[in-house]
């Protein structure tokens, strides 16, 4: 299904009160039917929009979205161009804002929650969809595991956003990245709720600065998007959130925190817990699944969702794929596959690893840090490494262009501070071939943690996306074995 309206450029214009137009060179009474950054897909009445990137200016594609059928441009600069042009500061902000009003604003007719936060976004967003979805609501999820971005470029998330109103969608749980927001892919966009689930280390080879990153995430808590904030008491940033959103009377929040639940019990495959009076248990194993769960049912909760919706939506959730995802053949030791690639999660989910198997019994851990993404954080997944695993294989995850030992090494520096024995770690940038180590020396009633890559069916090396799913090679590796 395809969303396709047709309006005159300059109604359009002065409906978009958000922009500030510094130059219109040409017509302003132009048809305008839809409107992208990309000009592969730009079609006929099409507005293309010329976003000045890291590596690619779109200014130098005017001429090809001009062949392409586009009746006008959205530039920061006047191109030697035929068609119309329209002139802003900032491309990005208002080809958010124009792309909602072409799309008739479609965030305003639905309930989209936004979720952000280093840790929990992909599995929290499932929870609150499901309970949603028992609550009544036809509900739908935009995230990591939806399109090639976690949050969509602004031009493609209105499309998306007024094709969901358009099928009778009434609630979309959106991840709402630190990219997105710092890139402005969300301008434009009105939240019924935003969530904050935590802070970790990630994404400093794009944000420089842990404070840029919490600066990124916080702009989500204002009352251009929404008046309604979900946030986590129990991280450090998310009391710094509280403290900002309660200065301001007009903005209402809710908080959560571990303390909210008792009773509480985990193992590998469910965790159940009491909250506010209420049993809640689900499909999804590991204690760190707990703070997602409350996340969500406090979300649910301020929306208007009963208790009763709120345990059976939870119950009713399906594991997430590649998030603490059991694989089993019926060995006789336990894997977990799991998407945990900064230093806190990693640790969280070898806690989980702990707190299932007996005291005899051993945590294995296979892992490896992203090429081309922060090195800082490098080390520090080896020190929780060694310090949380009782065996641990260093190997290749998404190199993409840097040399997989550097990166092996930059982990080796935090591990071998708190390694005492040096046989502890092994290092084999194969990864098939240090998963199918790992199951060698597992014995009975460890576990295994393949950690990183979660859901991800490619592993980049180079220029080169080649097939690798951590689920399908380690199913095959125990066929093989059992």
């Amino acid at each position: 299904m395809s969303v396709r309206l047709e309006r005159q450029l300059d109604e359009l214009l002065a409906s978009t009160s958000e922009v500030a137009i510094t130059q219109i060179i040409g017509s302003a009474t132009v048809k305008v039917s839809s409107i992208t950054h990309d000009s592969s897909k730009v079609s006929s009445g099409a507005i293309f929009c010329c976003i000045v990137g890291e590596n690619v200016d779109g200014h130098d594609f005017a001429k090809v979205a001009e062949a392409n059928g586009a009746v006008a441009l959205l530039v920061e600069r006047r191109i030697e161009i035929g068609i119309t042009q329209v002139v802003v500061s900032d491309v990005r902000s208002a080809m958010g804002f124009l792309a909602a009003e072409l799309f008739n604003r479609p965030s305003q007719k639905l309930n989209v929650i936004g979720i952000t936060g280093t840790n929990g976004k992909t599995t929290t967003a499932h929870m609150l969809a499901a309970i949603l979805h028992q609550h009544g609501w036809s509900t739908s999820v935009i995230g990591t595991l939806t399109g090639a971005r976690t949050t969509p470029e602004s031009t493609d998330l209105q499309q998306l956003l007024a094709q969901e109103l358009d099928r009778g969608c009434q609630a979309v749980v959106m991840e709402v990245s630190s990219h997105a927001l710092t890139l402005r892919r969300v301008e434009g966009t009105s939240f019924k709720a935003a969530l904050f689930t935590n802070l970790g280390q990630d994404h400093l080879d794009f944000h420089k600065s842990t404070e840029d990153y919490f600066g990124a995430k916080a702009g989500l808590f204002t009352k251009q998007f929404t008046n309604t904030c979900i946030i986590n008491r129990d991280d450090v940033h998310g009391s710094l959130l509280i403290d900002s959103v309660a200065k301001d009377k007009l903005m209402q929040y809710e908080s959560f925190g571990v303390e909210d639940a008792r009773e509480i019990h985990a193992d590998a495959t469910k965790v159940s817990f009491v909250w506010r009076d209420q049993k809640f248990e689900i499909q999804m194993g590991g204690q760190f699944n707990l703070m997602n769960a409350l996340a969500a049912a406090t979300a649910a909760a301020k929306l208007g969702v009963t208790l009763g919706d709120i345990a059976k939506g939870l119950a009713a959730a399906s594991a997430v794929p590649g998030r603490f995802e059991s694989v089993s053949v019926g060995q006789s030791f336990s894997v977990v596959v799991d998407y945990a690639h900064t230093p806190e999660a990693l640790q969280n989910v070898l806690i989980a690893a702990r707190q299932i198997v007996s005291s005899n019994d051993r945590v294995i851990l296979v892992f490896g840090c992203g090429g081309g993404r922060d090195h800082l954080k490098r080390p520090k997944m080896g020190a929780v490494a060694v310090r949380f695993a009782d065996l641990v294989y260093i190997t290749s995850d998404n190199p993409r262009h840097e040399d997989a030992l550097t990166i092996a090494n930059e982990i080796l520096q935090g591990a071998s501070k708190d390694l005492n024995d040096s046989s502890k770690v092994t290092v084999d940038l194969d990864r098939r071939h240090a998963i199918a180590a790992a199951f060698v020396s597992a014995k009975p009633g460890d576990i295994v943690i393949i950690a990183g890559k979660g859901h991800e069916a490619t592993q980049t090396i180079g220029a080169n996306e080649l097939p690798f799913s951590d689920v399908e090679v380690s199913r095959e590796l125990l066929r093989v074995a059992s």
